[in-house]
């Protein structure tokens, strides 16, 4: 679940929050996923917007690619840089009027990253990568799919597990705004009985409307899986996951 929220004013992560988030998001099929794209699509320039802590974003440089990684979180950048291969990787922090000019072959926003965008921003956001991008450029992203309700599992008693700090303990209060809104604060009990809490509120957008929000601002949709394995998504799977090219 946790993933750097993406706005303008965020409140940075707890160092210790930052800490766990590769055992949270481990590598998986998802990077792989990416990975994969990068390779048949032949991007020499990869942009990751909402980076985070950057564990797919090294990967993705080799051979010579160029790869940015942005995000808004300091905590999370200064994790990455210190990866392995993070010196290979140009850094940036902001949202993606901070990316650099480009052109870029493939823009990639992955961990769901586009439901933290509010409305106007996700505009804003798709027309900032399109300029970004040359002709023929991919783009691709996963989101929740919202009929799959997977807001509805969040909210669960404490839980306990051990970690470099100790004893944490974790629990999450759901709310559920409207129809596309969900607002969630996650809570982090350390061994100290501090409490770090994460605020945050997504969106769940349908595959209408982000197929519509891409071709409205010069994106072509290729397709939408509704697995890694490549699948076709039905509507019912928890994912949708998107390749669309820029026109």
């Amino acid at each position: 679940m946790r993933r750097a929220a993406y706005a303008e004013d965020v409140t940075d992560y707890d160092p210790r929050i930052v800490g766990l988030y590769d055992v949270d998001n481990p590598d998986g099929p998802d990077h792989d996923f990416y990975r994969s794209l990068a390779d048949e699509c032949g991007a020499r320039s990869v942009l990751d917007l909402g980076c985070g802590t950057g564990m797919l974003t090294v990967t993705l440089a080799r051979d010579g690619r160029r790869v940015v990684g942005v995000d808004p979180s300091r905590a999370m950048l200064e994790f990455a840089r210190r990866r392995d291969g993070g010196d290979d990787v140009e850094w940036v922090l902001g949202d993606s009027r901070m990316a650099p000019s480009g052109p870029f072959d493939l823009v990639l926003m992955t961990g769901n990253v586009v439901q933290h965008l509010p409305d106007a921003e996700w505009a804003r956001t798709l027309h900032d990568l399109r300029a970004r991008m040359r002709p023929g450029g991919t783009l691709s992203f996963e989101s929740r799919n919202p009929a799959f309700r997977e807001w509805e599992s969040w909210s669960a008693a404490p839980s306990h597990r051990e970690t470099p700090h100790g004893t944490l303990t974790e629990w999450m209060d759901v709310e559920v705004v409207d129809e596309r809104i969900v607002r969630f604060r996650a809570h982090n009990r350390f061994a100290t009985g501090e409490t770090v809490i994460e605020e945050q509120a997504l969106v769940f957008r349908s595959q209408a409307e982000l197929e519509d929000d891409l071709q409205s601002t010069g994106f072509g949709v290729e397709s939408v899986h509704g697995e890694w394995t490549g699948a076709p998504f039905d509507g019912s799977t928890r994912l949708m996951i998107f390749t669309a090219r820029a026109l």
